[in-house]
C-alpha cells in the first residue's frame, strides 16, 4: 500500500542536491528568467518497496498549477536516484532545438545531470 509522506531526514540532503542539480539545468537551458521554480517542498512524495529487496525507497511527483505530472524524483532503496522536469521549451540560444526536460542520476557519491533536447519543427 502506498503512503504519502515526506523523505526522511537522512535524505534531505541528497533530495536537496538532487533538486539544485536539475534547477541547475533549467535555469542553463531556459530563456534568462523563464525557468521554473524546481522546489522539493512541492514534490508529493510516496514511500514505496522495492520488490526486488523489500526496502523501502521513496517516489516524488512535481504537479503544475494545471495538476498536471511535470516531474518525477525516484530515489531507491539504495540510495541510488532518477529524477526528471519537463521544461518544453525553445533552447535559449540555439533555435533549431527544443528542450524537453532536464534529468538527474546517479548515487551519493555521483551525481549526473543533463537536459534533453531534440530538434525544433
Amino acid at each position: 500500500m502506498l503512503a504519502s509522506c515526506q523523505f526522511p531526514f537522512e535524505l534531505e540532503a541528497l533530495a536537496d542536491r538532487i533538486v539544485a542539480a536539475l534547477q541547475k539545468e533549467a535555469d542553463h537551458f531556459s530563456a534568462t528568467g523563464a525557468s521554473p521554480k524546481i522546489a522539493l517542498a512541492a514534490l508529493q512524495v510516496t514511500r514505496v518497496i522495492d520488490p526486488g529487496n523489500q526496502l523501502p525507497g521513496y517516489e516524488g511527483v512535481w504537479r503544475n498549477a494545471r495538476n498536471d505530472r511535470c516531474g518525477t524524483l525516484t530515489i531507491n532503496s539504495d540510495n541510488s536516484f532518477y529524477a526528471e522536469y519537463d521544461l518544453f521549451c525553445v533552447h535559449p540560444r540555439d533555435p533549431r532545438w527544443f528542450v524537453e526536460m532536464v534529468t538527474a542520476w546517479g548515487n551519493e557519491e555521483s551525481l549526473r545531470s543533463e537536459a534533453t533536447v531534440i530538434p525544433a519543427i
